[in-house]
């Protein structure tokens, strides 16, 4: 009897948000729209910037991974969540952050000495979220995270694209699937970002292996991962690695595939102020989905719902009211 939905790891990390103008950017050499990794230092410097220039928006937990377990959980789901978060204060605000929704992890009370990761997500008037990382312990999730039994106790498993990035944790990754396939228990994962397959596509291709039982991922990731410029050719390739996938397409909706048929998922017309999270949250709610028994269209159709939900706010995350809410708004439409 599976006990856990989805079993997730992925990089722990605390968010700072910033709202700034697209002249910060080309100000500061950043580019627009793309997660990019830095130095502890830089990163410090730039938010000594962001702080003297502007409000602190909103300080969350967050990471992919974490993001999407944290709506998985509040709509009602089981998850579990490898990670790594470091013994210093915002090591213990993240801790606070998952132990008071819910999410079971394999981090202890005593925690290793260290830097937690931090990630500065900079969102412009379009709403459009652009990221500054610094990884911190976190670069050193390993499979030593992983805990074997919880693993097989999940329907599914689900990795984030970002871990690509590190070496240690590309073959937890792989670990993972491993003692998932060897369990028959599910495989999703993510993209995460365009960097990561426009920069790391090796890595990406390493951690899908034979390909994935469902894949996430917007249509800009789509594009680049398949080298189409093409939507539907792009579609086509994505069958090659995944099974089933689900890609996200802002203002134009959502293409499923379940397997046998595409189905088109209708966008929700809001006005965005912050895409941060959106495409996590659109993972997580699907994932929810489809773990409680709903068909992909069903599933698709919540995700959507709760995607459109959280980009009209700051932050990649909603409150367990929200969540509430979306939910009752999705079984009452």
């Amino acid at each position: 009897m599976n006990q856990i939905d989805v079993y997730g790891i992925g990089n722990a990390l605390v968010d700072k948000e910033f709202e700034v103008e697209d002249s910060f950017f080309e100000e500061a050499g950043i580019e627009k729209g793309f997660m990019t990794l830095i130095e502890e230092d830089k990163q410090q410097q730039l938010l000594d910037l962001l702080s003297s220039r502007y409000p602190l928006k909103k300080q969350a937990g967050g990471g992919s991974a974490a993001n999407s377990l944290y709506a998985l959980s509040q709509f009602g789901g089981k998850a579990f969540y490898s990670c790594k978060v470091a013994n210093d204060e915002p090591g213990d605000f993240y801790m606070a952050e998952l132990g008071n929704h819910n999410i079971e992890t394999n981090l202890l009370p005593q925690r290793e000495a260290g830097t937690t990761g931090r990630c500065l997500v900079m969102v412009t008037p379009d709403a459009e979220r652009t990221m500054l990382t610094h990884l911190g312990i976190s670069q050193y999730v390993s499979d030593q995270d992983l805990q074997p039994e919880s693993i097989k106790q999940a329907k599914y498993i689900y990795i984030e694209g970002y871990l690509v990035t590190s070496d240690s944790a590309r073959a937890a990754a792989r670990r993972l699937r491993q003692i998932a396939e060897e369990n028959q228990v599910k495989t999703a994962m993510t993209f995460s970002d365009p960097a990561m397959v426009e920069y790391f596509r090796d890595g990406v291709n390493e951690v899908l292996g034979d390909g994935v039982d469902i894949l996430f991922c917007n249509e800009q990731e789509a594009k680049i991962w398949s080298d189409e410029d093409d939507f539907e050719q792009a579609c086509n390739k994505l069958k090659t690695v995944a099974a089933r996938f689900a890609i996200t397409r802002g203002a134009r909706g959502a293409r499923l595939f379940d397997g046998t048929s595409y189905i088109d998922i209708a966008a929700h017309n809001v006005k965005a102020v912050d895409t941060n999270g959106a495409g996590d949250m659109f993972s997580g709610a699907f994932m929810y989905g489809i773990t409680q028994g709903m068909s992909f269209q069903q599933a698709g159709e919540l995700a959507s719902l709760a995607a459109a939900t959280v980009i009209c706010e700051f932050g990649p995350r909603l409150t367990p009211d929200a969540h509430n809410a979306v939910l009752q708004k999705f079984l009452a439409a």
